[in-house]
C-alpha cells in the first residue's frame, strides 16, 4: 500500500475537505509513490484522511479522489463521477451546444477539464488532462465520457503549461473517434460560433463566458460597443445580435479575427456594423483616448495576467491600466464589463483595482452586478481556488 503521512497540523485542510496536499505538508512516504499512483493520506497520528493521486514533481503533491475510507479508486469510481457531472449539466444548462462537462475539483475529478461541443454522434468532446492522476486514468475517463454522452469523438488538448509543473509532456491528438470537424460550430443563445478545437485557445472556445455574453447582448441595443481582447468575437457577436449600433473589436491574433469575421457571416449579421482591429489592446486604448473616442459599452476580457501569486503585483498594474483608460473612454451612462480570469486575483482585490482605476480616471461609477462563470462551472464549497473567473458590471454616472 502506498501511504503519505502528513506533518502534525497539516491535516486541517483535508478535514475541511479541501482536495489538495502540498509537498511542504508531507512528513514521509511509504511504498511506490509514483506519478499518478493512488496513495492513502494519513494524519501524523495515523488517522485515515483520504485517498488521492500522487504527483512527485508538483508542489501539489497529492490530489484527493475520495474522503471515504471504504470507497476504492477504480474504474467504477470514475464512471460514477462522470455520470454525475453529465447529469448536473443536463439539469442546469440550457440554450447552448457548448458546455463545460467536467470542471476538475468541482466534479471530484481533480485536474480534468472537458468541454462538449455539439450533440451526439456529430458532437466533439475536448479534454485537458492537467494532473498526473487523471493522466493515469485517461483510458477509463475517455470510456466513461463516450458512454455517458453518446459522443464518440474525443480530442485531447493537454497542452497547458500546468502539465509541465506535473512533470508531464504536452500532448494533443485524437483519443477516440474522428478528427475534429474544421467547420465545427456551436449555437449559444441564438448566436452561432465556429470552434477551432485543434488550434484555438484552451479547448477552442471560452465556454465560461456564456451567461455574460447573453447579458452583453441584452444591454447592447443601440449602443456603440468596444470589445477588447475579443478572440473569435464572442461578446462582439452577442452585441451584434442584441442590436448594437456598431461593434469595434480588438485582438492581437489575426487568425482569431478571421474566425470572428467568419462568425459574422455565419449568423448573417451586417458586416458594416463590425470593425476588427489586429492590434495591441493597451496601445489601441491609449490611441482612442488621444483621439477623444467614446463608447456606450466596453468589454475588457483580458488573458490571464497573473498565472501565479508571484505575478500579482504586475497583473494588478495591467488590470488597473486597462480599466482606467476604459473608464475614460465611456460616455456618461455607459456600461463597463470588466473581467479577470487570474485565479491568483481574488474578487476583493479585483474590486479594489477597478475602484482605484475609476478614482484615477476621475469617474464616478456604480457596480450593477458581480459576474462569474455559469452553472456548468460549479464551485466546490471547500475549494475556493476554483473561482478563477470574476467580473464586474459598472455604470459610469
Amino acid at each position: 500500500m502506498n501511504v503519505i503521512t502528513l506533518k502534525p497540523g497539516k491535516e486541517k485542510s483535508l478535514l475541511r475537505r479541501h482536495p489538495w496536499v502540498y509537498a511542504t505538508g508531507i512528513a514521509a512516504t511509504e511504498g511506490r509513490c509514483e506519478a499518478g499512483s493512488t496513495v492513502v493520506i494519513r494524519a501524523a497520528d495515523g488517522r485515515f484522511l483520504a485517498r488521492g493521486a500522487y504527483s512527485p514533481e508538483s508542489q501539489i503533491r497529492a490530489r484527493v479522489w475520495t474522503f471515504d475510507e471504504n470507497e476504492p479508486v477504480d474504474h467504477a469510481l470514475f464512471k460514477r463521477r462522470v455520470a454525475a457531472a453529465v447529469a448536473h449539466r443536463r439539469q442546469w444548462v440550457r440554450d447552448t451546444s457548448a458546455v463545460r462537462l467536467i470542471f476538475g475539483e468541482a466534479d471530484r475529478i481533480p485536474g480534468l477539464v472537458v468541454d462538449y461541443y455539439g450533440e451526439g454522434e456529430r458532437g466533439q468532446l475536448v479534454c485537458q488532462f492537467n494532473s498526473a492522476g487523471v493522466e493515469q486514468w485517461k483510458d477509463a475517463l475517455v470510456q466513461a465520457l463516450v458512454k455517458e454522452t453518446g459522443c464518440p469523438n474525443v480530442y485531447e488538448r493537454s497542452d497547458a503549461a500546468v502539465r509541465q509543473r506535473e512533470g508531464l509532456e504536452l500532448v494533443t491528438g485524437v483519443l477516440a473517434g474522428a478528427e475534429p470537424d474544421p467547420e465545427l460550430s456551436v449555437t449559444e443563445h441564438g448566436v452561432k460560433y465556429y470552434v477551432d478545437v485543434r488550434n484555438g485557445h484552451k479547448t477552442g472556445f471560452y465556454v465560461d463566458q456564456r451567461d455574460n455574453r447573453k447579458l452583453v447582448g441584452d444591454l447592447a441595443q443601440g449602443r456603440e460597443v468596444l470589445n477588447c481582447f475579443c478572440y473569435t468575437g464572442g461578446f462582439s457577436l452577442a452585441a451584434l445580435r442584441g442590436g448594437a449600433a456598431s461593434v469595434t473589436s480588438i485582438d492581437s491574433s489575426g487568425d482569431a479575427l478571421k474566425i470572428a469575421a467568419n462568425n459574422v457571416a455565419l449568423n448573417g449579421f451586417d458586416a458594416g456594423r463590425a470593425t476588427w482591429l489586429d492590434a495591441d489592446v493597451f496601445k489601441m486604448l491609449r490611441e482612442f483616448r488621444a483621439e477623444g473616442r467614446q463608447f456606450d459599452l466596453i468589454v475588457l476580457d483580458p488573458p490571464k495576467f497573473a498565472p501565479s501569486a508571484a505575478h500579482i503585483d504586475r497583473a494588478a498594474r495591467a488590470y488597473k491600466e486597462i480599466n482606467l483608460v476604459g473608464m475614460q473612454l465611456l460616455r456618461p451612462g455607459g456600461l463597463l464589463f470588466t473581467y479577470s480570469c487570474s485565479g491568483a486575483i481574488g474578487m476583493e482585490l479585483f474590486h479594489k483595482i477597478v475602484a482605484g482605476a475609476a478614482t484615477d480616471a476621475r469617474a464616478d461609477a456604480r457596480i450593477l452586478r458581480r459576474l462569474s462563470a455559469g452553472t456548468d462551472h460549479p464551485m466546490s464549497a471547500a475549494f475556493p481556488e476554483g473561482e478563477y473567473l470574476k467580473g464586474l458590471l459598472l455604470e459610469k454616472v
